[in-house]
């Protein structure tokens, strides 16, 4: 039996690959594990049967015989975990890896995703344009703490690893602003990890469902 994920039937991203499920997928693809996916309407995100599967009503989820998950976070470590490519084999650097994954979710994406929802939904306040700055350089604050960790290398701590699969995933909420040009280190690094053939093939599944909805196939 396949693993099944939760992904959204309408993309609210349009295909950019921005929704939590694209963790799920790439982690899967780096580790050659096949999966089935179940697209979920907003509406449907709020019925018992998915909330028995996520508390919250969001996606993704993850689905393995007996075993149910939610957080993207929690299911990538359990796929990296049981699989061999996004873990290393050293205690020491299994550790370090990760904590990459939660300095992604717990450092890096909560100001990169405070900003990002400013955008989208605060224009029309009238606190906005004080606001935005603020906001920006809370962003800049980490992203000058993380060029520093990269130090010019290739991935966080040696191979690419999970910690960097999180990361990369984090850093390119940032796409639609234009801070992470700001730090070209930063910026091939999100490149590297775009360019791996397990990111190609997530990216192309999750934007074939924003197609296949928006031509009504």
């Amino acid at each position: 039996m396949l693993p099944t994920i939760t992904a959204f039937e309408s993309s609210p991203d349009r295909g950019k690959g921005q929704a939590r499920d694209m963790r799920v997928r790439w982690a899967l693809e780096e580790v050659g594990r096949p999966y089935g996916v179940r697209l979920v309407s907003f509406a449907a995100m709020k019925d018992p049967a998915h909330l028995a599967l996520h508390p919250f009503g969001q996606i993704p989820t993850y689905e393995d015989g007996d075993l149910a998950l939610f957080e993207s976070g929690a299911i990538v470590l359990h796929i990296a975990e049981r699989h061999d490519g996004l873990l290393p084999k050293d205690a020491n650097a299994r550790s370090r890896a990760i904590a990459w994954m939660f300095a992604a979710l717990n450092t890096l994406e909560p100001p990169i995703v405070e900003f990002g929802m400013a955008m989208l939904f605060e224009r029309d306040k009238s606190w906005y344009e004080e606001r935005l700055p603020i906001l920006k350089d809370r962003v800049r604050i980490r992203l000058g703490e993380l060029s520093r960790c990269l130090g010019g290398t290739e991935w966080l701590d040696g191979a690419f690893s999970a910690g960097d699969l999180m990361m990369v995933t984090v850093l390119r909420r940032l796409n639609a602003s234009r801070l992470l040009e700001e730090y070209p280190d930063l910026s091939a690094y999100v490149a590297r990890g775009e360019a791996r053939p397990a990111f190609q093939r997530a990216f192309d599944a999750q934007l074939a469902v924003f197609t296949a909805a928006s031509t009504g196939q």
